[in-house]
């Protein structure tokens, strides 16, 4: 099997020189580049990954942590993600941080370990100091869903604070008064900013979060559950309820149905982050759009343009919520 040695050998150049030809660099020259062309043709060389990373001492790989591999939220940004990078030639290694910072920094390391040439981190457990800290070492990278004042750059995110208000801005504004709220875990950033967008809109109104019409969940399903059987034992009525996410607020309907009860007849549903199901749900989920693959996307150019040098990428670094109102609130009289 020829070698890139041998092409080298061959073509009259340096190794550098043929691995540069093999990644498409400009600088290299027109009669050159076909030298090596004409090299390769005659020796039948394939050309490796590693081959094509001598030039610039590049594994073309760029490593991604996120806090869970499963789910809709999860399997859109991992899509956007590996789609983006795949289209120029790189490869995506996968770790799970699942919340923990222990997890999480081990994650960070063992990409570092395997040579990424970049990370793109979904991380909620480790602490802004140690990114910054991260930030001053050999491996640049991004974050997803997280905003560190210092490197902001660095930083793709929504405003969560403004989808929590409108969330419960569009349930308002359908007449609801007795609003209950599922949050997600209220130590994380995103969880605590819809919290916060949530009681500026109540506060908008007039109006303050009943104590007994509060829930704090895990952004899972079965919290969702959870949240609405504490809520439905609640002495305090309520005709709708906004949930942290659409993975809780698909529990919450399971129990307003199990419990006999119709949704939007008897309690309205609000939801957030528009992952694939909310639209074929029943009733169709009203809820707030978090662009998670876009957010992806945006995120493996800023790789693709900090790191690879394409540098005619434009990136993204703040999105903004909009809301999707489809038929799981109910409008009342005023």
């Amino acid at each position: 099997m020829a070698t890139i040695y041998q092409v080298s050998e061959l073509a009259g150049v340096s190794l550098a020189t043929v691995s540069r030809v093999m990644n498409k660099n400009a600088r290299v020259s027109e009669k050159t580049t076909k030298k090596v062309e004409e090299a390769m043709e005659t020796l039948g060389y394939r050309p490796n990954s590693m081959a094509r990373s001598l030039a610039s001492n590049r594994s073309n790989s760029v490593g991604l942590l996120v806090s869970e591999v499963h789910g809709p939220f999860y399997g859109a940004m991992m899509s956007g993600i590996e789609s983006e990078l795949r289209a120029s030639g790189m490869h995506v290694i996968i770790a799970a941080g699942h919340s923990e910072e222990a997890t999480e920094k081990d994650g960070i390391e063992f990409l570092i370990d395997r040579s990424c040439d970049a990370l793109i981190l979904h991380v909620e457990a480790v602490s802004d100091e140690y990114l910054l800290e991260l930030s001053r070492g050999r491996t640049p990278f991004v974050l997803i869903n997280r905003d560190v004042e210092s490197i902001e750059d660095n930083c793709i995110c929504l405003d969560n604070e403004l989808g929590g208000y409108l969330a419960t801005r569009s349930v308002l504004d359908q007449g609801h008064t007795h609003i209950a709220y599922i949050s997600g875990p209220l130590w994380k950033k995103d969880a605590k900013e819809r919290y916060l967008g949530h009681q500026r809109a109540l506060q908008e109104s007039g109006l303050t979060q009943s104590s007994s019409l509060s829930f704090e969940g895990d952004f899972q399903a079965e919290g969702g559950s959870q949240g609405m059987r504490h809520l439905l034992a609640s002495p305090d009525a309520f005709t709708a309820v906004v949930c942290g996410n659409d993975e809780m607020a698909s529990g919450a309907m399971d129990e307003v149905r199990d419990q006999g009860l119709a949704i939007p007849g008897n309690i309205s549903v609000q939801g957030f982050d528009n992952v694939g199901f909310s639209n074929y749900m029943f009733p169709k989920l009203s809820t707030v759009d978090y662009p998670v693959e876009a957010m992806g996307v945006m995120a493996a150019r800023w790789v693709l343009k900090n790191v690879y040098n394409k540098n005619d990428l434009a990136v993204k670094n703040v999105f903004r919520p909009k809301l999707i109102a489809r038929d799981s609130v109910k409008k009342l009289p005023r």
